[in-house]
């Protein structure tokens, strides 16, 4: 136990949650957009795993990380077109597709890879860094905070941005109208039905992206369910996160610490089952859950389908 205070355990375990939670990040600013606007998106987990399919073919194919990470959002938001046509344009049940879709896409990944690569499993070479001058080089903080991919940087860039879009712009209205009070949204001239598709097709690139991130960055490499409920831990974030980006950052770095901790701990040299290591993540949203869930804030028409023109 004398390794865990020491500076190689502690960068690992920061360099670890990095990375472990960049992609529950994405996957949270995601569903928020979806959340705000009414739509609950239970399919994200499958988004997630086809972007982490799609951005790694790419990515091995071409040798660029910059259009594996591009495929991967597309990937995502193609399979958001789904959920986009059957929930918001024929107003079918939002959870019963979003379980459908995340089903659906565990098999098609795990097919495709082993048609495509039998039961090989390629990897990547290490992604490129960017060491943020002067910050990358402080004492245990730097290289496990500021010397990581650009995407890493990119998802934090989002939680500012989305920050300002909520609050003081007219999509951030048109998103707060469309899950609290579509019907005046209606009236007021703006289709509910653009604005949640807009939002849907928004929140799959997003999850695309933080599976490409997942498998071209986290791992090299791409593994069938390789994301191991990450989707849903989003989904959790974004609900306890009140509309609040900031709040999504913060469960994201305290997930991905806890997802990290397998890694830190072989660094430090303490023996502790896998099991129980992996188990932590899952025992954190649990408690999160119970603590938290009782005070989170969600939009009345919350996975509600709407018809333009009802007033009901």
């Amino acid at each position: 136990m004398e390794g865990l205070l020491t500076q190689p355990f502690l960068t690992a375990l920061l360099f670890g949650a990095v990375t472990a939670g960049v992609p529950l990040l994405l996957a949270g600013l995601g569903e928020q957009i979806s959340e705000k606007a009414g739509v609950l998106n239970i399919g994200i987990e499958g988004m997630m795993l086809f972007g982490a399919y799609t951005g790694f073919v790419a990515a091995f194919y071409t040798g660029s990380f910059t259009l594996g990470f591009l495929a991967g959002g597309v990937g995502g938001a193609v399979v958001a077109s789904i959920v986009m046509l059957l929930c918001i344009r024929f107003g079918l049940n939002q959870i019963v597709i979003g379980i459908a879709v995340t089903i659906g896409f565990e098999g098609l990944t795990a097919l495709l890879h082993y048609f495509q690569f039998s039961r090989t499993y390629p990897r990547l070479d290490a992604a490129p860094v960017i060491a943020l001058p002067g910050l990358s080089q402080i004492p245990v903080l730097g290289p496990g905070l500021f010397s990581h991919n650009a995407v890493v940087y990119l998802a934090v860039i989002l939680v500012g941005v989305f920050t300002w879009m909520f609050r003081s712009t007219y999509v951030g209205l048109n998103l707060e109208s469309a899950g609290n009070k579509p019907a005046a949204l209606d009236a007021a001239g703006v289709s509910v039905i653009k604005t949640r598709a807009l939002a849907v097709l928004s929140t799959g690139f997003l999850a695309g992206l933080g599976g490409a991130y997942m498998a071209n960055v986290g791992a090299g490499l791409f593994v069938p369910m390789m994301t191991g409920g990450a989707g849903f831990i989003g989904i959790v974030l974004a609900m306890l996160a009140r509309g609040k980006p900031l709040w999504v950052l913060l469960g994201a770095a305290l997930f991905g610490a806890s997802l990290s901790m397998t890694t830190a701990l072989q660094v430090a040299g303490v023996n502790v089952p896998t099991d129980v290591v992996q188990m932590l993540p899952f025992a954190m949203v649990m408690l999160v859950l119970v603590i938290f869930a009782r005070h989170s804030v969600l939009p009345p028409a919350l996975g509600l389908p709407y018809v333009r023109g009802d007033r009901g």
